[in-house]
C-alpha cells in the first residue's frame, strides 16, 4: 500500500488567532480559508510539503454531535486535552526560541525524554497541544 498523511484536523474556537499562530508563528502557508465569522475552515501546511495539510475547523459545526458533546469538547479544548499534533524539526532549540518569542504558550521547554526523543511542547490558541520532536 502507498498511504500518506494528506489532511489532519484540529479544532479552533477563534479562527483569526489560530490563523495567526499557524501562519505567523509556525510559518505555515495558508492553502484555503472558507466560511465566515467563527464558522471558518482554514487549511494550512508546511512550506515545501504541498501534500500535507492541517485543517483548522470549528468543532461546533459537526452535525453529528449533541449539545452535551459540544460542551465536553469545548471544556477539553480549554484544558488542552482534546487534540494534539506532533511536528518535527532539525533545529529544536532554534524553533523553540522562535515560538517562545512569538508569545506561544510554552508547556515544556526542550527536554530529553526517557523514551529516546528530545522535544518541546506548546499550546495553540485553541488549547491544542503542539509537540515538536527533534530529528536526529
Amino acid at each position: 500500500m502507498d498511504l500518506r498523511i494528506h489532511n489532519t484536523f484540529l479544532p479552533h474556537d477563534d479562527p483569526d488567532a489560530s490563523l495567526a499562530f499557524y501562519r505567523d508563528t509556525l510559518g505555515f502557508e495558508v492553502r484555503n480559508d472558507v466560511g465566515h465569522g467563527t464558522m471558518r475552515w482554514i487549511t494550512v501546511g508546511p512550506k515545501g510539503q504541498p501534500g500535507t495539510s492541517i485543517v483548522l475547523h470549528p468543532p461546533a459545526a459537526d452535525p453529528g454531535i449533541t449539545e452535551d458533546e459540544r460542551r465536553t469538547v469545548s471544556e477539553m479544548m480549554a484544558k488542552g486535552t482534546y487534540a494534539i499534533i506532533v511536528l518535527a524539526t532539525d533545529d529544536l532549540d532554534g524553533t523553540f526560541e522562535r515560538l517562545q518569542a512569538g508569545d506561544a504558550e510554552v508547556v515544556q521547554e526542550p527536554t530529553e525524554q526517557p523514551y529516546g526523543i528530545r522535544d518541546c511542547a506548546f499550546r495553540d490558541p485553541a488549547g491544542n497541544m503542539v509537540r515538536i520532536n527533534e530529528i536526529r
